[in-house]
This record gives C-alpha cells, sequence and structure tokens, in this order.
C-alpha cells in the first residue's frame, strides 16, 4: 500500500482497535471498580456531590486502564500491518536507540 490509501487504510484501521479497545476497556474498568468498592462508578465525577476521592479514584483507575488497552492494541495492529505490508503503517517512525 503507498501514499493516500495506505494513510486513510491506516486511520481507519487504527481507530477501529483504538475505539474496540477502549470499550472493552471500560467493561473492565466498571467491573474491577464493581469488585473493589462493592459500588457502581460514579456516573458523572465531575458533579459537586461524588467525593473528590470517589472522582479522582475513578478518573485514574478508568485513565489508565483505558489508556493502557488503546495503547496495547495499537501496537498490536500495527505489527500486524508491519508484518503485512513489510512496513510501518503510515506516520509511525521506526526508534532507534
Amino acid at each position: 500500500m503507498a501514499g493516500k490509501g495506505a494513510a486513510l487504510a491506516w486511520r481507519v484501521v487504527g481507530l477501529g482497535s483504538a475505539i474496540a479497545a477502549g470499550v472493552a476497556a471500560r467493561k473492565v474498568a466498571v467491573t474491577g471498580w464493581k469488585l473493589a468498592t462493592g459500588s457502581q462508578p460514579p456516573v458523572n465525577p465531575e458533579a459537586p456531590d461524588v467525593s473528590v476521592g470517589e472522582a479522582v479514584g475513578w478518573a485514574v483507575a478508568s485513565g489508565a486502564i483505558v489508556g493502557v488497552a488503546r495503547l496495547l492494541a495499537t501496537r498490536k495492529v500495527a505489527d500486524y500491518w508491519q508484518r503485512s505490508t513489510g512496513a510501518l503503517p503510515p506516520g509511525m517512525e521506526k526508534v532507534t536507540p
């Protein structure tokens, strides 16, 4: 794949994998929160009636889980792309130590 077609294909594949990972990770975060606290996570952590501790806890836990899941999904898809096409996805640079 080359040029604009490859760039568009990567955007679609990369975005799709990140969205799917985010949705799955959110479900994991909600389940983990329920197991850890015995209650549902706050629906709106910004609301004044939610304690600061609960709001910050939910933001940190869910953000970390979703962020890591999206990172891992994008890396996996980029690896598949590279093995399939012989090149890194458009816009992704090779990191050299």
